[in-house]
């Protein structure tokens, strides 16, 4: 997953489809400017349902003294990339100004953060923007775990945008064990790839921040995945003002931010390549799913 110089033959095989920023549902409540890329709420469209385990993905930004009061999650693995600005995730068991100091049920997250949330069997947690004056600018992820009835839990991790400039940085990758794993491996929470955290389902995340005619390559699968059919879904968020742009495989269509790509059809391995065509940087978001 490292920067490439050329670009990698091409994938015939691969079907990428993409997902442009108008065809996305939009809601703007004030507080909350959220852009769905998959049916949500109270948008819903039959062609964008899920893909894979991929269910949601929300391009949110939540104005400062505003969010998300405490809510339930159920048997979703939940996650929240953020952009810019702040967020505060706090369980629900915890009371305002009496939290203690940060840890995975109490994280005020900023640039690089992504926190981590298994739903199952029930739990309830706000998100809630506290900052005075800025707004916070995030991705909120949904996907389909392997089974019904997990335990929930949290986690939460910074990766770097330094780290991000190299390549493409893994996030996400699937936990130890699999679907079958036992209660001690369900209790360590170990990742397949070190320093990523653990999601209960076949998915692998990764970011990158990719310069101007610099290019990037996602192998496929991460090396650790189940199954060898996989599904990629490639996000720019809108982080840059529209100057990014991207070119996924060498292909003529040309994603703006905001814009995603579905490709279809490739298996584990594949070397899937991502290049940056614009006048900056491209943050640029990897969801590789069975």
């Amino acid at each position: 997953m490292n920067t490439i110089k050329t670009i990698s033959k091409m994938l015939p095989h691969a079907k990428i489809t993409p997902h442009r920023s108008a065809a996305r549902g939009h809601s703007d409540h004030g507080w909350l400017n959220t852009y769905h890329s998959f049916s949500f709420a109270d948008w819903f469209n039959p062609n964008f349902t899920h893909f894979g385990s991929l269910r949601v993905l929300n391009e949110d930004r939540v104005k400062p003294n505003s969010g998300f009061p405490t809510h339930p999650h159920r048997d979703f693995e939940i996650f929240s990339y953020i952009i810019s600005g702040e967020l505060t995730h706090r369980d629900s068991m915890l009371r305002k100004g009496a939290e203690g100091g940060q840890s995975d049920k109490f994280y005020r997250m900023r640039r690089g953060d992504v926190q981590f949330t298994t739903g199952g069997t029930g739990i309830a947690h706000s998100e809630q923007n506290e900052h005075a004056k800025d707004t916070v600018h995030f991705l909120q992820i949904w996907a389909i775990p392997w089974k019904r009835g997990l335990t929930p839990r949290y986690h939460t991790r910074h990766f770097e945008d330094d780290e991000k400039r190299k390549g493409f940085v893994p996030i996400l990758s699937p936990l130890k064990g699999g679907p079958e794993a036992t209660f001690e491996q369900e209790k360590l929470a170990e990742p397949t790839i070190d320093g990523t955290i653990p999601i209960h389902a076949d998915f692998v995340m990764g970011a990158g921040l990719i310069a101007p005619q610099g290019k990037f390559e996602w192998a496929v699968g991460a090396g650790v995945v189940e199954s060898s059919k996989r599904k990629v879904y490639i996000h720019v968020p809108m982080a840059k003002k529209g100057k990014a742009k991207i070119r996924v495989d060498g292909r003529e269509d040309i994603l703006d931010e905001g814009d995603s790509a579905f490709v279809d059809g490739v298996h584990a391995g594949d070397k899937l390549t991502v290049e940056s065509v614009g006048e900056v940087e491209a943050e640029v978001v990897v969801l590789d799913t069975a």
